[in-house]
């Protein structure tokens, strides 16, 4: 039996370590820059360490945040009794935070979130498409398309349809002209992605309706959807581009709200004006959670129309805990901040899994 303290190990992808890795494998700095704005959680949670390990302390643990190149030796030396890990940022292809589930695997180590299969899916947009479809979710077909011809074509879509990088997240790569009104122009915006960022694109038919998200964090295991915080995220415009995307977050963000330029969207709950969408929305979190094995904290995203129809976007497997939208959702449904929240859901893990 372990008499080891119970050690959360925080383990993320800094931005800098993957704009030079981008850079040695030949993106020019401005694009690489971009692609590596998407972990600008990890620069948005440093300043939150010292508040981390206190909120752990409380509780009877310790904490340590690891940066993804030490990880592999560090993890390796741990105690499955006594360790728990969790995943900031994820990964397949730009990113790496993917590997850090793995890991924990190997090591036989406890992990907090989903296994690494679901790692790889959510970076991938066209095949989490294919999946979701498979189960019966309402989420768009799509299209995909390569550097300016489709590997598969769109289906038909009087309304357009929607234009954006396959594996890319952070609206990276998602332009004011996104939405595209023909096929020509979508497979244009695909030969622009490529050229920047050497991606694939997703063309989805353009559905109606407002931005919504659901957040979830299970501060204890036995956790359901009731804890789901649903809100329409208003920022003003149909949808949010790259350039909206980068002035929220990182450094990038710093500056613009230094500059008087920040502009954070709207949260409203969606329950107080379309309720019957609500439960929709928690009926297809349960079924994110039953087939396809969501769990401790998640993300999804929605588009939801007037008459309460439903469209499924995208889910994330490590949704930007540093980010306004999350902290918001800790105060409403826990009533605590980011640090505290976090730490009381890893103590529950122990208790629920006692080490002695």
């Amino acid at each position: 039996m372990s008499s080891r303290r119970p050690k959360l190990i925080l383990v993320y992808e800094p931005e800098n370590a993957c704009f030079e890795r981008l850079v040695a494998d030949g993106h020019v700095p401005g694009r690489a820059a971009e692609i590596a704005s998407y972990l600008a959680q990890s620069t948005d949670i440093a300043p939150e360490f010292d508040a981390l390990a206190a909120a752990c302390q409380t509780r009877g643990l310790s904490f340590a945040p690891v940066a993804l190149d030490d990880a592999a030796n560090l993890l390796a030396g741990e105690d499955p009794k006594t360790t728990l890990v969790w995943t900031l940022t994820d990964g397949i292809a730009y990113f790496r935070g993917g590997a850090a589930p793995a890991l924990a695997r190997l090591n036989g180590l406890k992990l907090l979130g989903a296994d690494d299969a679901l790692f790889a899916l959510c970076q991938d947009k066209f095949r989490s498409g294919a999946v979701l479809g498979a189960l019966g979710l309402p989420v768009p077909q799509s299209g995909l398309a390569r550097d300016g011809r489709w590997l598969v074509e769109p289906p038909a879509s009087p309304a357009g349809w929607f234009v954006k990088p396959s594996r890319l997240g952070a609206k990276i790569g998602i332009w004011p002209d996104s939405r595209s009104r023909d096929l020509g122009h979508a497979l244009e915006l695909s030969r622009r992605v490529f050229a920047a960022y050497r991606d694939d694109v997703v063309v989805q038919p353009y559905v109606t309706g407002r931005n919504a998200r659901a957040s979830f964090l299970g501060l204890k295991p036995d956790t359901g959807v009731e804890a789901l915080g649903i809100v329409f995220v208003a920022s003003g415009s149909d949808f949010q581009t790259m350039e909206d995307s980068l002035a929220l977050y990182g450094d990038t963000g710093e500056a613009a709200r230094a500059a008087g330029t920040y502009a954070e969207p709207v949260l409203l709950p969606v329950a107080a004006s379309q309720p019957r969408a609500d439960a929709r929305i928690r009926r297809i979190a349960q079924s994110l959670i039953a087939g396809l094995g969501l769990r401790d904290v998640f993300s999804v995203d929605f588009r939801v129309e007037a008459d309460d129809s439903i469209h499924l976007i995208e889910f994330e497997v490590c949704p930007g805990l540093p980010c306004f939208d999350f902290r918001a959702y800790c105060r409403t449904q826990w009533g605590m901040g980011l640090a505290d929240a976090m730490a009381a859901t890893a103590a529950s893990r122990f208790l629920a899994s006692p080490t002695k």
